[in-house]
């Protein structure tokens, strides 16, 4: 029962990720994008604030450590990865953006291992870091005559909002800081969404709130805030517990085959074959990296399933 309630919760969880890109393309037509991001975490954090006081003892950061983590998450996690991923989904299809951000547990292994000279990448593992950034430039189509064309430009934003995101993984690992998940979530939600904020204001977009109350709108937003963020944190922190780093990064893997489908049934967007041959290049990526770790992973569930 428990392995179909993991499975259950995994599947759920790539489908509310995988569409949040459907639901962000959907509410680009009504926000400008780095606000509609801001005013995502506005939500999705206060709701978090109130989880962590509800369910843990810590649930405010107290001593630098615990500050820097949040830094880093609100910075990287939060702010960094979707003012880049809003700002380029506007000339990408959800799918595609689904597709180079699936690329982020690649480059979290890549951070990772240079940012611990003991435990280099092998050969391989270049391989797989190299067969990544391909398909990131299958889905781009550079044109080497004019590298400033808009797809290229937004494939490429959306490819600095995952580095962002790995790199702000591996760097709140490496704090040494006790605090507890859904306290560093909540503030770190917060400061991500007062960054936007700032920067959105630099940016001098345009505040019409007229065009916020659209239902398309307000569904978007609500959806991106409360299912997305809220509950989808919850579901992944859930299943990290209980499958491992390894098995959970596979969410990056089907997520955008839900993005593909939703956004084809309720934008009308349709995936190219070069989009798909792509995914197949950061696929074979993340295999050749993970490689170890997955035969001890599939060598565990095949134990645990004889077992039963």
């Amino acid at each position: 029962m428990s392995r179909y309630r993991n499975l259950a919760l995994f599947v759920a969880l790539a489908g509310i990720w995988g569409t949040a890109f459907v639901a962000i393309s959907a509410g680009l037509e009504y926000f400008p994008p780095v606000l509609f991001a801001a005013l995502r975490y506005d939500i999705a954090g206060v709701l978090m604030l109130a989880y962590a006081a509800a369910t843990v003892d810590d649930w405010y950061p107290s001593g630098r450590d615990e500050w820097l983590l949040v830094a880093v998450g609100a910075t990287l996690l939060i702010a960094a990865y979707h003012a880049f991923l809003f700002v380029g989904q506007q000339n990408t299809t959800a799918a595609a953006a689904a597709i180079v951000v699936s690329l982020s547990p690649v480059l979290t292994t890549g951070f990772a291992r240079v940012l611990v000279p003991s435990d280099a990448l092998s050969t391989v593992g270049v391989a797989g870091l190299l067969l990544g950034l391909v398909g990131v430039g299958v889905i781009a189509q550079p044109d080497p005559s004019n590298l400033l064309t808009t797809d290229v430009i937004a494939t490429a934003l959306v490819f600095a909002a995952a580095t962002a995101f790995a790199l702000g993984g591996v760097l709140t690992r490496r704090i040494d800081a006790a605090l507890p998940i859904e306290t560093m979530e909540a503030w770190s939600m917060l400061g991500g969404a007062l960054l936007m904020h700032g920067v959105s204001f630099a940016l001098a977009e345009p505040i019409e709130p007229s065009a916020w109350t659209h239902p398309e709108a307000l569904g978007a937003l609500g959806y991106l805030a409360v299912v997305a963020s809220a509950i989808g944190f919850l579901l992944y922190f859930d299943l990290l517990e209980r499958l491992g780093a390894v098995e959970i990064n596979m969410v990056s893997y089907v997520a955008p085959v839900f993005a593909a489908l939703v956004g084809w049934l309720y934008l009308g967007e349709v995936i190219d074959v070069t989009t798909a041959i792509g995914f197949g290049f950061i696929a074979a990526g993340f295999v050749l990296v993970k490689r170890k770790a997955l035969r001890e992973e599939f060598g565990y569930v095949r134990r645990r399933t004889s077992s039963e």
